[in-house]
């Protein structure tokens, strides 16, 4: 059964760009033009991945993730345009899994969907279930706990959760964690990568602002505590 990819963007060319390759590709594609015609579609047709313009009418991109992120768990990729760092960002620590920057090539958006896509329905790895301190990781189910309350990541913050806690201790650089979640570090994004481990952070730490789990190693990048003070 094809996978199902919500395309939402308020200018038609893009729409119909982007659905022509994915549907060559073999996905089946729901469109939409506004946030509000999004949300719709959404819950509608319960896609596998969203694809969503940030900018448009009656209800921006930034204000879809917020809601859809109350209700379902489901990878979202941003396109931006180069100058919108700031909404960027935003979008990212709403919980975006990806961006891809205006003008872009219709055969890197395919390949990204592709990748977010494997990581979201990843088969089980071994070690299946992973344990640091209070924080239990199930490849399995792909699932959290933290002194046994489950916690809904994104599929990114699940992969750098896993990929730091099947070696505690050692430093990860950020290109490093981007190419283990990604299969290619992109230079320019590895500093979305820090948006990510705030997220992150803000879900498993009692105190994400003095975390004692995912620690940052100044200079070369992240850790996850071998020796929390819980364990």
């Amino acid at each position: 059964m094809s996978q199902t990819i919500l395309v939402v963007d308020d200018e038609p060319q893009i729409v119909r760009l982007v659905q022509s390759y994915l549907e060559r590709d073999g996905f089946r594609v729901v469109t939409a033009y506004d946030g509000e015609q999004a949300l719709y579609a959404a819950r509608r047709e319960k896609p596998d991945l969203i694809l969503l313009d940030i900018l448009m009418p009656r209800m921006d991109g930034l204000e879809f993730t917020r809601r859809i992120r109350r209700e379902r768990n489901v990878p979202i990729i941003m396109l931006t345009a180069r100058v919108e760092e700031p909404e960027r960002i935003v979008g990212l620590e709403l919980g975006a899994d990806d961006y891809v920057t205006k003008p872009f090539s219709p055969r890197e958006v395919v390949a990204r969907v592709r990748a977010v896509l494997r990581r979201a329905q990843a088969p089980p790895e071994r070690p299946v279930v992973l344990r640091v301190g209070a924080i239990v990781l199930d490849h399995s189910t792909r699932t959290v706990t933290v002194s046994g309350r489950e916690v809904d990541l994104t599929p990114t913050e699940f992969d750098l959760l896993a990929t730091m806690m099947t070696t505690p201790g050692r430093v990860f650089g950020r290109s490093e964690l981007m190419e283990s979640v990604q299969g290619v570090a992109y230079a320019a994004y590895e500093r979305t990568v820090d948006v990510h481990i705030k997220n992150l952070r803000r879900k498993i730490e009692r105190e994400p602002a003095n975390p004692q789990y995912v620690l940052t190693v100044r200079g070369a990048g992240y850790r996850v505590n071998p020796e929390p003070p819980d364990a």
